[in-house]
């Protein structure tokens, strides 16, 4: 399988005569980077290391196509409508989490779509293309999976819609990203860069300078800007050049809309800035899918209902719209790029 910095994004680091530890490692189907400063390098190693180890224990749990793991359990158990079943503490907070900002979206960010993201051939590591059944996805439309169709009650969970299926791919690795950031604060780490397949979050600085990030052209190699992410804010992408598959002459991505059932095909790529929060690297993953499936005239809305003011993107002609406060912040790898306001 070929290996990309998923989600459009590229870490560009600089040769440093300071201490700077640099690992990688393959999670959550995507390539993952980490970066820490300061620290010698045995210490850094075993940082780094805690943090592979943690997610990969939460990729395992979360999958949501191996048949052990935590996540199909408890999809095979809304599927079969049986009794509530019993999750811990962390996944009740991560379904609650997921679930106000699948509301928040107005329904654009829905991980309760999994039979529609399986449909589309999107669960799996290899991306071939599918046999499009229309009528198949307009059933699975009809039945309306939401996240409110899933009832918490104290540790036991059932769902209201055996339609439902958990598939929470575009929020796991902003929560991995929230996880990674407090356990190095925790341990007294204050320059890091963790970059999980084009998410990232900084901490600190890369020496005398902010950490520098690149935003990866959906359609040519290389980046097509460069930003400076400052102590404690995240980045994420969305685009359509990754996860994707075509057919007949026509490219299929892995954002599906659930209101058609069908991927996006108005958007190449949007990226999203966000401030330092206790939960912004989920904002980083989360927030951009809304506004990669809004139509055009609802893109703005999109941001502003989901509290993004640092949007660039990038349409289906590959025109560049960039808000005001995101234009302040990029640096363009080429000179002649014409963009324009998102208004």
């Amino acid at each position: 399988m070929r290996l990309f910095l998923t989600c459009c994004l590229l870490l560009l680091s600089a040769c440093s005569r300071e201490p700077l530890y640099h690992s990688q490692s393959y999670v959550f189907g995507t390539l993952v980077d980490i970066s820490i400063y300061g620290e010698d390098q045995q210490r850094a190693q075993a940082l780094s290391d805690h943090v592979f180890k943690d997610f990969q224990k939460l990729h395992d749990r979360l999958h949501a196509w191996q048949p052990n793991s935590e996540l199909s359990r408890l999809n095979q158990s809304f599927a079969a409508g049986t009794e509530p079943v019993v999750i811990d503490d962390a996944l009740a907070s991560m379904i609650e989490e997921a679930t106000a900002w699948s509301v928040r979206s107005g329904g654009r960010f829905n991980p309760a779509i999994g039979h529609l993201i399986q449909q589309w051939g999107f669960q799996r590591d290899e991306f071939t293309p599918v046999a499009i059944d229309d009528a198949a996805i307009g059933k699975l439309v009809a039945a309306k999976p939401q996240m409110t169709d899933i009832v918490i009650q104290g540790q036991q969970v059932y769902s209201k819609n055996p339609a439902v299926k958990l598939d929470l791919g575009g929020y796991a690795k902003g929560y991995a990203l929230d996880r990674a950031a407090d356990y190095l604060r925790s341990e007294g780490v204050r320059h890091a860069l963790v970059n999980i397949g084009g998410n990232i979050i900084a901490l600190g600085k890369h020496g005398e300078h902010a950490w520098r990030v690149g935003i990866q052209h959906p359609r040519k190699p290389g980046p097509i800007a460069t930003l400076d992410l400052e102590d404690g804010w995240a980045i994420g992408t969305s685009g359509d050049y990754q996860r994707y598959f075509e057919q007949d002459g026509k490219r299929y991505c892995h954002l599906i809309d659930p209101a058609t059932g069908y991927p996006a095909d108005q958007t190449q790529s949007v990226t999203i800035l966000v401030p330092p929060s206790d939960n912004n690297g989920v904002v980083s993953d989360v927030a951009s899918k809304p506004i990669f499936l809004a139509a055009p005239a609802e893109r703005v809305d999109a941001s502003k209902r989901m509290g993004i003011d640092h949007v660039m993107l990038i349409d289906a002609t590959g025109r560049i719209l960039v808000s005001v406060d995101m234009a302040k912040k990029l640096r363009w790898v080429e000179q002649d790029v014409i963009a324009q306001p998102l208004l």
